[in-house]
């Protein structure tokens, strides 16, 4: 499999997520939900002209390209013309929004003064495991590509002109492909359409519909036969027109916030960044269950990273945060009350991540900020929408996280409880050989294991969430159940306790004497955009306390590039180090807004938003130099903090 860096663009509906490059190459399809399964090994189209070899859409030295989104909607069109031969395609790409088909629409002109007759071919390969391996079939004009769990079916109205089954990556590149055989062995087949002979200004038209379907879910050869004709009859262009409506809808219910006049170029780039944002949301969620995908996925084989496409915890948080900011309470809620209470450790912790359908996902260590900003999160989903009963039903789930938190709080203090439960179960848990410790914490960057000012801070925030929720609760329990009013105020005690400690601990350890600033951990003195999160979002200090605004000067002096962005933290190694992070500068941007310093915090957001690509995606970092992104593109963490900075 090649590496598939960048997601240039990003479209979707329903259970489909699909990704493509600047030049609509079809680089990922996720089906059934956003991060798992992925299914797209390689997908290559091409024409073949007159006598010409195959010339491939998305890669050839004579093609230009221009590629943009249907105003507010999840429709991507590529324009491409192929200058040798005055050939231009405009290629258009969607999801229906009842059925489980990617529409790939191409509108062919000849814009030369000669013939031009024109073939048009596909290479598509799924991806391939030795428990899964693929198999490929031709039947009743559809290529059908096959494994044990799940199946692809290509097809159009336009009957097949050729295909290829078996090692068609030797030829297709003559634009000749052939085969004897109706079945074959290959995880990679090759069709080809004639579009025919085109006279000057003539245009034609071809559809291709890409159905997904799970094997697990059983019906005949008949069915299936009906469903695939049904497609096929579909008035396409009415289709689009649905979808199209359905999107553009759907960026209105969800406006947060009055759009600026468009009477700059800034202003434009601002309101693209926004309304790509809501649209990206949706695309980014699983519907069962509410979990939360970080990102579409980059970098499948972990050649730069551990991957993206999971739901972590903690960043689905902020984005939920984004969610009830663009009224999609409904969507927020159901990650706390279905995820969240899926995915929750018997202990009362939540692990590093997971698949969104709330399987475990490969991890390598727990960050204890993640527990404790589930509970954070709850309490800010009820802020919003004033619903008591959503309290009611996370409370059980918060009250079980916030006393694994009071544990974790035990170790790092020296105190503890010997009658406590929760604590044994957590040592059970680990199997730890000093069984009065808890294993050590990753940080938020999940880069350094010690006691950390973010992860403390979060904790803080934590407690008064459940001290807030407990005001709004108690009063109900007082009559009735005098049993959980007495857990209610032993826990609360315990919680005060904790949070005067907290902030002692941080004062006597978390900060240094001779800078008179905030340190990120015990370890090392490197500064670190995460030392925000004592006033952002978990108002632990006031943002104008000297102590702070020392911290935020260094931040200033070290993190801020010559370019307006910020880093992450200093000496920082991922993917060299030296890119802003859009996350940091929109940190900075939301600190300043709480000062009141609205010019600062302006120069931050102008630079995110300089720094978006052509279709307003918000990336994870930005290359210094281009100005442009350069890694994780679409990354959601960026996008809902540009909607709460906004």
């Amino acid at each position: 499999m090649k590496n598939k860096y960048n997601n240039d663009a990003i479209i979707g509906g329903k259970n489909i997520t699909a990704s493509y490059t600047k030049t609509g190459e079809l680089l990922r399809v996720m089906y059934p939900a956003p991060d798992y399964r992925s299914w797209i090994e390689e997908f290559v189209t091409g024409v073949k002209i007159n006598d010409s070899a195959m010339i491939y859409l998305h890669e050839d030295m004579n093609n230009e390209y221009y590629q943009y989104y249907t105003e507010n909607t999840n429709i991507l069109n590529t324009e491409i013309t192929n200058t040798y031969f005055n050939l231009l395609v405009k290629q258009t790409d969607f999801a229906l929004l009842k059925e489980d088909v990617l529409v790939k629409k191409y509108e062919f002109e000849n814009k030369n003064n000669i013939d031009l007759n024109v073939k048009f071919l596909m290479h598509e390969a799924l991806l391939s495991d030795f428990n899964n391996m693929v198999g490929a079939e031709i039947k009743d004009n559809c290529l059908i590509q096959y494994c044990h769990d799940y199946s692809m079916y290509t097809f159009s109205k336009t009957p097949l002109f050729s295909y290829q089954l078996n090692d068609t990556k030797q030829n297709i590149g003559s634009g000749e492909i052939h085969d004897k055989d109706y079945i074959g062995m290959s995880s990679d087949s090759s069709i080809s359409y004639d579009i025919g002979t085109m006279k000057p200004g003539e245009k034609r038209e071809l559809v291709i519909y890409l159905y997904f379907r799970q094997n697990s879910n059983k019906i005949s050869a008949e069915d299936l036969k009906k469903q695939i004709t049904q497609i096929k009859k579909m008035d396409i262009l009415k289709e689009q027109q649905t979808v199209e409506k359905y999107w553009r809808k759907y960026v209105k219910d969800h406006l947060g916030i009055e759009l600026l006049p468009e009477t700059n170029n800034y202003n434009k780039k601002f309101n693209q960044i926004y309304q790509r944002s809501i649209l990206l949301f949706p695309l980014l969620m699983n519907e069962e269950n509410g979990g939360l995908s970080a990102a579409v996925e980059v970098d499948e084989q972990q050649t730069q990273c551990g991957r993206y496409s999971y739901c972590w915890p903690r960043d689905a948080v902020f984005f939920t945060k984004a969610l009830d900011s663009v009224k999609m309470h409904k969507e927020a809620e159901k990650f706390y009350k279905v995820f969240c209470r899926e995915t929750q450790s018997p202990n009362g912790m939540w692990e590093q991540r997971f698949y969104t359908d709330g399987k475990l996902a490969p991890c390598w260590g727990y960050q204890i900020d993640e527990t404790a900003s589930v509970i954070y999160g709850v309490y800010e989903h009820y802020k919003i929408t004033k619903e008591t009963k959503f309290l009611k039903d996370t409370y059980k789930m918060c009250e079980s996280a916030a006393k694994f938190l009071g544990i974790y709080m035990d170790n790092i203090l020296g105190t503890k409880d010997e009658s406590d439960i929760v604590k044994k179960e957590i040592e059970e848990t680990y199997h730890t050989q000093n069984r009065n410790k808890l294993p050590v914490s990753y940080d938020l960057w999940e880069m350094h294991e010690g006691v950390h000012l973010y992860s403390l801070a979060a904790i803080y925030a934590a407690f008064e969430s459940m001290l807030e929720i407990h005001k709004i609760l108690k009063p109900g329990y007082e009559q009735n159940n005098r049993l959980k009013i007495e857990a209610m105020n032993k826990l609360e005690t315990k919680m005060i306790k904790y949070q005067d400690e907290i902030k002692k601990y941080i004062l006597s350890n978390l900060y240094d004497e001779n800078t008179k600033t905030f340190l990120r951990n015990l370890n090392d003195k490197k500064t670190d955009i995460s030392n925000l999160g004592i006033v952002v979002p978990f108002s632990i200090f006031t943002p104008k306390e000297k102590k702070v605004q020392n911290t935020v000067e260094k931040i200033n002096m070290t993190l801020r590039t010559y370019t307006g962005g910020y880093l992450r933290f200093e000496e920082d190694h991922y993917r060299g180090g030296k890119s802003p992070w859009p996350i940091a500068t929109l940190w900075m941007a939301m600190y300043y807004q709480k000062t009141g310093e609205k010019k600062k915090a302006k120069e931050c957001i102008e630079f995110v938003v300089n720094t978006a690509n052509e279709h307003g995606f918000l990336a994870e970092q930005v290359d210094n130099q281009t100005m442009k992104p350069n890694w994780v593109n679409g990354l959601a963490w960026s996008h809902a903090m540009f909607i709460l900075s906004a």
